[in-house]
Formats: C-alpha cells, sequence, structure tokens
C-alpha cells in the first residue's frame, strides 16, 4: 500500500473546501491514514520546501504556506502518489482540466492542495509532519473492492 503527503492549503481551509476535497479522496477509495489541522511554521515550511530555496517563487511560497491554517493528511492506497497527484490537476489551476480539484475549485497558482511528487518525496514529507504511532493502519470493508 503506497502512502502520500496531501496538504490542503490556505486557500482550501479558508474557502471552506475541506469537506469536499476530503469527499473525493475518500470516495476515489483511498484511505485517510492519518490527518490534522496545524499552522505551519516558518522552519517547517523552510524544511519542506528546501528544493526550491534560492527560486524566484520560494518566499511567496513560504509567506503562502505559513500565511492560515492547513489540513495535512496521509493518503494511502494503491499508487496513491500518481493516483492523487492526477486528482489534483495542473499547477496552475487556471490550466487545470475541469473534474480535477484545482480545475473545479481553483483560478490561479494559489492552488488549494500539495501532493508529494514520488515514493520517495512522500515518505520524507510524511515524516516531517507526523510520526510513525500518529499514522494508523485499518481495514475498512470496502478495501477489498477497491484494490
Amino acid at each position: 500500500m503506497e502512502r502520500t503527503l496531501v496538504i490542503l492549503k490556505p486557500d482550501a481551509v479558508q474557502r471552506g473546501l475541506i469537506g469536499p476535497i476530503l469527499t473525493r479522496i475518500e470516495q476515489r477509495g483511498f484511505r485517510i491514514a492519518a490527518m490534522k489541522m496545524m499552522r505551519i511554521s516558518r522552519e517547517l515550511a523552510e524544511r519542506h520546501y528546501a528544493e526550491h530555496k534560492g527560486k524566484s517563487f520560494y518566499e511567496g511560497l513560504i509567506a503562502f504556506i505559513t500565511s492560515a491554517p492547513v489540513v495535512v493528511m496521509v493518503v494511502e492506497g494503491p499508487q496513491a502518489v500518481r493516483i492523487v497527484r492526477q486528482m489534483m490537476g495542473k499547477t496552475n489551476a487556471a490550466d487545470a482540466a475541469p473534474g480535477t480539484i484545482r480545475g473545479d475549485f481553483g483560478l490561479s497558482m494559489k492552488n488549494l492542495i500539495h501532493g508529494s511528487d514520488s515514493p520517495e518525496s512522500a515518505a520524507r514529507e510524511i515524516a516531517l509532519y507526523f510520526t510513525e504511532e500518529e499514522i494508523l493502519t485499518y481495514e475498512r470493508p470496502a478495501d477489498r473492492w477497491i484494490a
């Protein structure tokens, strides 16, 4: 079972989109293994986005992700990284296809949601936000119909 980190960014939280986005993730068949609402500190944001340090958009990215509460989740299921990224849509919401989260709810680079871009990134990012004890493994009756 693959895991990915999903962050519902400040714009998703402020616009009241936690429920609709979470519903899409669960209805696709993914299991929420951990979830919390939090305010990301600058130090944590810098660790999360370390690969972007020095790029022109870095300071704006840090300012945005720390500007208001977020919802952070560990999502698990078959091909979680790839499929969640497909569900998210293109980074610039104005270019995202209808039917994707960004295509249906967004209009700009304030793009509502983050999802890990590889299993390796997912493992690194999950460890930034959750301890192993916080991540739950459980079975749902519907799981046998999904995988």
